[in-house]
């Protein structure tokens, strides 16, 4: 709100004693502005949309609206002084010249934008999800302590501004937490809402003959504090852009846009309200990209001025479809440009519909972060983000939980996003006081003002972006008459749009439902009801903290079997890690506690789709395959693939398509397949396949990829948007690799070397095993080709796995960690070998898998069999006792290998990893890491990482010697050793490439099969403790190995997204209670 100043601010003077009374000396000597609930804004302008003013149309240069005649963009290196609250330090700052305070120890140089935490001032960044880190006491705020940031900057104006009678205009696009500004020390004025901007006019204090001084007093904390308290860091400083515009005496206040389409969804009437300061003659010209003029318009007056432009069929703005014309208005001295995009959104049968078709938001929120900017955000980052998003299928974001910067929404415009845009408020925090959170603030009508202003500031910045489908009164504040509020101010201004807030259980200040985190079955049952007039949206799902999230695909099937669901916005778009050193100088992002945070919220803040630096993490490349836009349904009929068209608006006539077959290290060549025309959105079709081989390899599939042909705005050409692999012959079975095996020429040599240790040696003799009888495991497997001893530790059974985020925050971690899961061992009960009749060498092993203290046991019988030169291990297990876990982490081995120093190869899914419920982005091929460490997932907070399920076969491969048979046998009868990258598109060969001569020999080999579905492997140079017990990278770094720790799971437990929603789905957990048999080949 613009007003007048309505209580002293910390430097108001006080009333004057009667002359009866004792004078009393108080510090402060008045309420602080920032402690005043009363007082929101002072002397600030009133909120506007965004845009910038031009002269002529000649200046109109939208692509590069930083430096121009009528505007000085003052963000740069800016003096700071740091003090530990306001009313320490250099009080009078505003006072001092800049040349002394520029020579001052006391000064230094800071950037702006930029949060002072960030740059080594203060006690550093604080993270917390909701605690206020603060003692509670709304309105209030500690006064002594409540960091404070002095800036200071010089500008100088052109002495020839001065005849043109400029309204100078001082915009701060975004100051944490509220702050005091002064202009050559004239106090001009006060402003809060750290995500909002905050206008003043400055011409009355400004010279043109001399040097001007900007002078702001930034506080770390204000009363808005508490309705600021969204989960991240609590950082603090001028973080967004500085602007001095420079207003013609006769200009635009405001202006803003409707598209309103007819009930055809054809033709449109463009409505367009411009606000003047004064009397005259203004033009509108409506352009589209060609710059081919459209409609034109011209109307004299004064005040408000409205507009009314039928259009003829326009094209439409969508996310799919972002196509924007041009609006030029003009009068003399004085233009602007917007962006239109015609479009209208609305609910059909309470179906959430754009442009009379129904809509599926494939979302994400993004909290506005960098790793070394904390959220002063380089435009060129923000752009990446964006760019990233489409590439990866997203088509909406959720600006949680504040208005971001106003160049998201430009990109937004131009590149196609669904943006719901969310008011800066939540007060999270109140509901863990005690008492009745809601009556605090939300529903106290002393803060409704504070409330309503937050709904302003978005609505009247932000109102002509067509990428703004949905407004939003905030996030997880309770609900109370102040929403109310807020949802009236809203319709009263914007009746386009549609209003979403989740707390609004009953969306009675909604126009729809939303929920967080709700199961697949919550929603199905949503989903279900027969009297409902509202959608749903899920405004936070699919947590994707750590490794995961888990069960994506079911959460997209079900948007898109039922039309009452909308779609939802994954929790969250990238992790907010901080880019610091430990005190050995060592790099690593860190999280709550990292910079001596007390109270804090840990690693809760790492829980994104992209790492801090923003690149992408595994559960961004699930994600993206969950929600792409063409969905391959399966074959039919031996040539025909089922397909269905899930974009909106857009047939599957802008995109190409190639397939191929695939099998075990052999890719045919790509070959194009047509794309029957004008496949409507939403529908199915069929792609005939010609020419389809019938003589075909074990595991065979069928490949197909869809991609862009040409260059977009955001992709390169050939961009692959939606990828499918259908399965045509079944994997080879055990069965069938047992027939495979060598057929020894005579059996495998046995001895007792001493009573505990059994020898055998395959019959060729490269090969030579030791079996420990008391123990129960093997302990030795010598090859000729690595001279040594390949295992470092005994082959054993291994029942857990390092915890994941998904894992710790659910009962599943909690009751691994509650039944010991992690300290179970195995125990030798008995061990017996024989020489069966056709000469294998055959060991029988009964063991005890259990953890101290508690009773429940796995009881396994494993039965080693030596024939040939390979070893088949069969297990029998059965679980018994009382309080057994709820379900295994992995059902498999693990040992310690040495001399992979050569890589890993592996047919499966790849190249990248996966899991049980989070697979789908890793097609089944053949894959080779060049280095065991090319396998992790080197995630933020150590965890477990790297598995690659739907395995096959995996070898480890060493350095040195000759070839081994085996690499012959592989290498297709080329002289060189074979990688299998997988596709990489448009080279046609299979992405099979030659990396070297014969310089490499296999340590060990593990086969699967086609027996256990969801069989897996990984190796690091880690064991699973190190991940455990590991809280950062470097620490974890310090406990590497110099050999490789191999697990061979035949079965692995899901991931979920328990560490803020659904634990692991049923279908996917490794239940506890059930009898296993299981079987691998290790040669």
């Amino acid at each position: 709100m613009s007003a007048k100043l309505t209580v002293p601010s910390v430097r108001g003077e006080l009333s004057e004693p009667s002359p009866n009374t004792v004078k009393k000396h108080v510090h402060p000597r008045s309420t602080p502005d920032w402690n005043n609930l009363k007082v929101i804004h002072r002397n600030t302008l009133p909120p506007r949309s965004h845009f910038f003013l031009y002269e002529d149309l000649d200046n109109n240069n939208p692509k590069d609206p930083w430096y121009n005649d009528t505007r000085q963009l003052l963000s740069g290196k800016w003096l700071f002084q740091f003090s530990k609250t306001p009313l320490e330090g250099a009080t009078d700052f505003h006072s001092h010249d800049y040349e002394m305070l520029s020579n001052s120890p006391e000064w230094h140089k800071v950037d702006v934008p930029g949060m002072w935490q960030c740059q080594g001032f203060g006690k550093g960044p604080q993270y917390t999800n909701f605690d206020f880190p603060f003692p509670v006491n709304p309105p209030y705020v500690p006064i002594d302590d409540n960091e404070c940031g002095r800036y200071v900057k010089e500008f100088q104006l052109d002495p020839k501004d001065k005849e043109k009678e400029y309204q100078l205009r001082l915009r701060f696009e975004g100051v944490d937490a509220a702050f005091t500004l002064w202009i050559n020390d004239h106090e001009v004025g006060y402003s809060q809402g750290s995500r909002n901007p905050s206008e003043f006019n400055i011409t009355p204090f400004v010279y043109y003959d001399t040097p001007n001084i900007i002078s702001v007093e930034v506080y770390q904390r204000c009363d808005g504090s508490y309705i600021e308290d969204q989960d991240q860091w609590w950082l603090s400083g001028i973080f967004r852009d500085v602007w001095l515009h420079k207003f013609p005496k006769t200009h635009f206040e405001d202006i803003q846009i409707l598209t309103n389409l007819d009930d055809d969804y054809k033709d449109a009437t463009l409505h367009v309200e411009v606000k003047l300061n004064n009397a005259s003659e203004v033009t509108l010209t409506l352009c589209d990209m060609d710059k081919n003029k459209i409609a034109t318009k011209t109307k004299g007056g004064e005040g408000l001025l409205s507009f009314d432009l039928k259009i003829k069929d326009p094209q439409k703005w969508t996310a799919e479809t972002p196509y924007l014309y041009d609006l030029w208005v003009t009068m003399p001295g004085c233009a602007l440009r917007q962006n239109v995009g015609f479009r209208r959104t609305e609910l059909i049968d309470g179906v959430w519909s754009v442009n009379g078709k129904p809509v599926k938001l494939r979302g994400v929120n993004r909290h506005e972060h960098h790793p070394d900017f904390g959220r002063a955000v380089p435009y060129d980052f923000l752009r990446q983000d964006l760019v990233l998003m489409k590439l990866n299928n997203v088509n909406a974001i959720r600006t949680s939980h504040y208005p971001n910067d106003p160049r998201l929404y430009d990109l937004a415009d131009e590149l196609g996003l669904w943006i719901l845009d969310e008011s800066d408020l939540e007060c999270h925090g109140l509901f863990v006081v005690g008492g009745d959170g809601s009556k605090i603030t939300s529903d106290n009508p002393d803060w409704e003002e504070a409330y309503v202003d937050r709904a302003r500031q978005m609505v009247m910045r932000d109102f002509n972006h067509p990428s703004i489908i949905l407004w939003s009164l905030g996030n997880e504040s309770g609900y109370g008459r102040n929403h109310k509020a807020m949802y009236d101010f809203i319709k009263g201004v914007d009746t386009s749009r549609l209003v979403h807030y989740e707390a609004d259980w009953n969306a009675e200040s909604a126009d729809i439902i939303s929920r967080m985190y709700h199961s697949i079955d919550s929603m199905e049952q949503y989903a279900k009801d027969r009297d409902w007039e509202k959608p749903v949206v899920l405004c936070e799902y699919i947590h994707a903290m750590g490794n995961g999230p888990g069960a994506i695909k079911e959460y997209i099937e079900l948007f898109y079997k039922y039309p009452r669901l909308m779609g939802g916005f994954v929790w969250e778009w990238a992790n907010h890690g901080l880019r610091t050193k430990n005190k050995d100088g060592e790099e690593y992002f860190g999280y709550g506690g990292d910079f001596g945070d007390q109270p804090n919220d840990y690693n809760f803040v790492l829980d994104g789709l992209c790492f801090s630096t923003h690149k992408p993490t595994p559960g961004l490349d699930e994600y993206r395959k969950a929600i792409e836009p063409v969905q391959t349904v399966g074959l039919q009929e031996g040539d025909k693939v089922r397909i269905v068209n899930r974009y909106d608006f857009l047939t599957l006539d802008h995109l190409k398509c190639r397939w191929r077959i695939g099998a075990d290290g052999k890719g045919h060549k790509w070959r194009n397949l047509d794309i029957p025309s004008d496949i409507q959105p939403h529908t199915e079709a069929l792609l005939h396949i010609n020419n389809i081989p019938t003589s075909l390899s074990p595991d065979s599939h069928l490949e197909l990829e869809f991609y862009l042909p040409d260059r977009t705005k955001w992709s390169d050409p050939k961009h692959p948007v939606s990828t499918a692999q259908i399965p045509l012959l079944p994997p080879a079975s055990l069965h069938r690799l047992h027939s495979l095996s060598p057929v020894p020429g005579h059996p495998p040599t046995v001895s007792l070397t001493n009573p505990n240790t059994l020898s055998i040696t395959s019959p060729s003799g490269s090969s030579a095993w030791e079996f420990n009888l008391a123990i129960g495991a093997l302990t030795s497997w010598k090859r000729p080709s690595s001279l040594d001893d390949i295992l470092t530790t005994p082959l054993t059974i291994a029942l857990h796995r390092a915890q994941t985020d998904n894992d710790r925050g659910c009962d599943f971690g909690r009751n691994w960690t509650d039944r010991r899961l992690h300290q179970a061992k195995s125990h030798l009960i008995q061990a017996s070998w024989e020489q069966t009749p056709s000469g294998a060498a055959e060991v029988v092993v009964q063991s005890r898998i259990a953890p101290p203290v508690l009773g429940w046991a796995l009881e396994t019988t494993t039965t080693y069999r030596f024939a040939g030169e390979f070893v088949s291990i069969h297990v029998h297990a059965h679980p018994t006792g009382d309080l057994l876990p709820r379900a295994w982490g992995r059902l498999g081995l693990v040992a310690g290998i040495k001399g992979c120093d050569a890589g890993v190869r592996w047919h499966g899914r790849g190249p990248g990893e996966s899991y049980r419920d989070s697979k789908e982005s890793q097609q089944v091929g053949t894959y080779e890491a060049e280095a065991v460490g090319d396998l992790m997932t080197e995630y933020e907070f150590p965890q477990d990482n790297g598995n690659r399920t739907d395995v096959r076969w995996v070898e480890f491969v060493g350095r040195g010697g000759d070839a081994s048979e085996e690499e012959e046998e592989e290498g297709d009868g080329e002289e060189g050793f074979i990688r299998i990258k997988g596709v990489e598109g448009g080279d046609g060969d299979g992405g099979v490439t030659v990396v070297g001569k014969k310089k490499r020999h296999r340590l060990l080999r593990a086969r699967f099969g086609d027996g256990f579905e969801g069989a897996s492997f990984q190796a690091h140079h880690y064991a699973t403790e190190d991940f455990d017990e590991c809280t950062h990278p470097y620490e974890l770094h310090k406990r590497k190995r110099e050999d490789t720790v191999v697990h061979l799971d035949w079965m692995h437990h899901g991931l979920g997204t328990g560490s803020c929603g659904p634990e692991t789905l049923p279908k996917y957990t490794l239940r506890a209670e059930l009898d296993y048999d299981v079987e691998i080949i290790l040669d």
